[in-house]
């Protein structure tokens, strides 16, 4: 998991307005996918690794958000394995962990921060 106090680098993702409320979309920093979650209804925006490592495939940030024992999570939309948002743990203990991001949202432009 990356922390602010990490970061080297901040990349500019994409307008606040690109992303859906309560979704996530897909965005590619070199060869990395990054998934982004607008959770408005929290009030929070989160990142992590695009790929699900239950059968590699690109498509967590088409995942359903919700929350699990008030942590925040999003489930593979394939295979409904869950991550948590702000550790990347797998929450059905079975998968190994997803990488997270910080984000941050300045000027109505989000943030990926990077290390």
């Amino acid at each position: 998991m990356q922390t602010k106090e990490n970061i080297k680098k901040w990349f500019k993702a994409a307008r606040v307005d690109d992303f859906p409320k309560n979704g996530g979309a897909c965005v590619k920093y070199k060869d990395k996918q990054i998934a982004v979650f607008n959770f408005t209804r929290r009030g929070e925006w989160f990142a992590c690794q695009n790929m699900c490592p239950h059968k590699k495939e690109m498509a967590l940030a088409r995942g359903m958000i919700g929350e699990s024992k008030g942590e925040p999570k999003v489930a593979c939309p394939f295979h409904k394995k869950a991550f948590s948002l702000c550790s990347g743990e797998n929450i059905n203990g079975e998968e190994d962990p997803v990488t997270t991001y910080p984000v941050k949202v300045e000027d109505g432009y989000v943030y990926i921060g990077l290390s």
